[in-house]
């Protein structure tokens, strides 16, 4: 159940599509002989997609998150790191046969360079598939290890978690499969966005991860009044932000994490 509702959730919380329905509510009001109510409607949803779009609101809520985790020493080693999925097109994947990276590739990518910075480290991919309806034809875990193994990583030193659908599920499942080597020092790898989020879910699971954020969006503080030049790509990152927060903020009231927005 939690599943389906955060992806209703989800839906919902990207300004995007929000003012789209408000838009489209627009018109049917205006065309059911209201028009002023309508032309509101309308109008907030024109002003509303501008702003989401051009102005600086996307950094404005990215920020926040994005800067929150700093990245920890790389010393001493890690026993392993725990690399979240969000990052391939497994419906395309499932298609073409191909492994198909979508927006936050740099989740798996960096795992070339961390995979020859540390070789004792165990690399544990944690990710399955995340259809409402039906499955994709591949999971996230399945094209990891083909990627992977392209770097030249040793599969003895894969672990692969192929349950997990959500954060909630990624800390858990990858608690499990850590099993005692959990114990050791582990590198939590994700997007820089993501990172508060996923840390409470897994300090909430008792896995004391580390922060190794990858995958900005911003350049830091400068964006904070830098306006968009491409409407569709400010309008990505507001999206973005947006459901990153709604995220977050759900799964504080329901336990998942145990502050609205996790400390360092």
């Amino acid at each position: 159940m939690f599943f389906v509702a955060s992806k209703i959730l989800g839906f919902l919380a990207a300004p995007s599509n929000a003012l789209a329905v408000i838009g489209l509510a627009g018109v049917a009001l205006a065309a059911a002989g209201w028009p002023a109510a309508g032309a509101a409607a309308m109008a907030t949803a024109i002003l509303g997609l501008a702003a989401a779009g051009f102005s600086p609101l996307g950094a404005w809520l990215l920020l926040p998150l994005e800067q929150r985790f700093p990245r920890v020493s790389d010393c001493p080693a890690p026993a392993g790191l725990v690399v979240l999925g969000g990052s391939f097109d497994t419906a395309i994947a499932g298609a073409r046969q191909e492994v198909a990276l979508a927006a936050a590739a740099e989740r798996l990518t960096v795992v070339a360079e961390l995979a020859r910075r540390w070789p004792e480290a165990r690399i544990l991919f944690s990710g399955g598939s995340n259809a409402l309806v039906g499955e994709d034809g591949a999971t996230e875990a399945e094209l990891a290890r083909r990627l992977f193994v392209s770097f030249g990583v040793a599969e003895n030193r894969l672990i692969f978690d192929a349950r997990s659908r959500n954060t909630v599920e990624n800390a858990r499942f990858s608690r499990e499969a850590a099993g005692e080597a959990a114990d050791g020092r582990w590198l939590l790898v994700t997007s820089a966005y993501h990172m508060p989020r996923a840390v409470g879910c897994f300090r909430a699971a008792g896995f004391p991860v580390e922060a190794w954020p990858v995958d900005y969006r911003t350049r830091g503080p400068q964006d904070a009044w830098a306006f968009s030049a491409s409407f569709s790509a400010g309008l990505r990152r507001t999206d973005m932000a947006a459901r990153e927060w709604v995220g977050l903020v759900a799964y504080w009231l329901l336990g998942y994490v145990t502050a609205p927005l996790p400390r360092p």
